[in-house]
Order: C-alpha cells, then sequence, then structure tokens
C-alpha cells in the first residue's frame, strides 16, 4: 500500500517516507532553505516565505545576500568559501547559530539555524541546507530584561552637595 496511510492493525504505521518528507520540509513552520556550492538558492519552502517575506519565485536563483545584512555579507562570504572549499565546518554537528538577517521589507531580524552541509557521490561539497527560525522578539524580551538588570545593579549616586 505504498503511498498512502494504512488503516489496518497490521501494518497501521505505513506511510510513503517520501511524501512524508516533502510534506514535512515543504510546509515546516521553520524556514529551510537549500544554497549550491556558489551560494545560490535552489530550494525555498513556506517557512522561509513567512520567515523572510520573499515569494518562493522571487527567492529561488538569488544570492544569499537577499537575507544576509550587508555589513556581515564579507564574513559570511569567506566562510561559505571556506567551507565548499575544505568540506568541513564547525556548524554541521548540529551547532545553533544566532545572526542578524534582513527580511524583504528592509528589516533587521534575529535569526537562530543550523546548517546541513550537502555533498556528492565522491564526497565534494555540493552546497548547504539551513533550517532556521525567527527569534527576533525572544531577542528583544532578552534584551530588555538585561537592560532592566543593567539598571537595577548599577548603585544610586550620592546627593551633590550637601
Amino acid at each position: 500500500m505504498s503511498g498512502a496511510i494504512s488503516n489496518t492493525t497490521d501494518d497501521a504505521a505505513t506511510i510513503d517516507s517520501g511524501r512524508l518528507s516533502q510534506t514535512i520540509v515543504r510546509q515546516a513552520p521553520d524556514a529551510i532553505i537549500y544554497a549550491d556550492a556558489q551560494g545560490i538558492i535552489r530550494f525555498w519552502n513556506l517557512g522561509a516565505e513567512r520567515v523572510f517575506g520573499f515569494a518562493e519565485a522571487e527567492a529561488l536563483g538569488q544570492s544569499l545576500d537577499i537575507i544576509i545584512p550587508e555589513g556581515l555579507r564579507a564574513r559570511h562570504w569567506a566562510g561559505y568559501s571556506a567551507t565548499m572549499q575544505s568540506g568541513s565546518t564547525r556548524y554541521g554537528t548540529g551547532e545553533i547559530l544566532a545572526v542578524p538577517a534582513l527580511r524583504k521589507d528592509g528589516r533587521r531580524i534575529s535569526i537562530e539555524f543550523t546548517i546541513l552541509p550537502f555533498r556528492d557521490d565522491s564526497g565534494r561539497m555540493e552546497g548547504i541546507a539551513a533550517i532556521l527560525r525567527d527569534v527576533t522578539v525572544r531577542f528583544e524580551e532578552m534584551r530588555a530584561l538585561r537592560r532592566q538588570l543593567a539598571e537595577r545593579s548599577i548603585p544610586p549616586r550620592a546627593p551633590e552637595g550637601g
């Protein structure tokens, strides 16, 4: 019964894993993006549309620069190029990265993401997939809490003059 969920008790958990994977990746609420070795966007899911504001048709074929703030691009591309050339990255083991990003409307957001390196059959890097989440609200709340804590920890000044 390939391609369908079974209702029998003998194989109640049977599902087409390809269809399941495709549905999860396409419709996940988190952004899922794949860029090739040159940093050109080749996959853009519905979560990426929501997070970054670009429709899939607008993002596909574009450079990752559409979501990278200008001041961070040189650093990003240096790391991306090194990863493509060496085939290794310190971020490929599930480490969560936190960086600013850009939305279509030009607004900066805070994102957290993990990356998944993609290799061809010979082990050469083909590109990188990233799973990204907009954490702007949480980041701003934490910054406000830190500011409040800092203000409370400043000792009051002694009155001048007296």
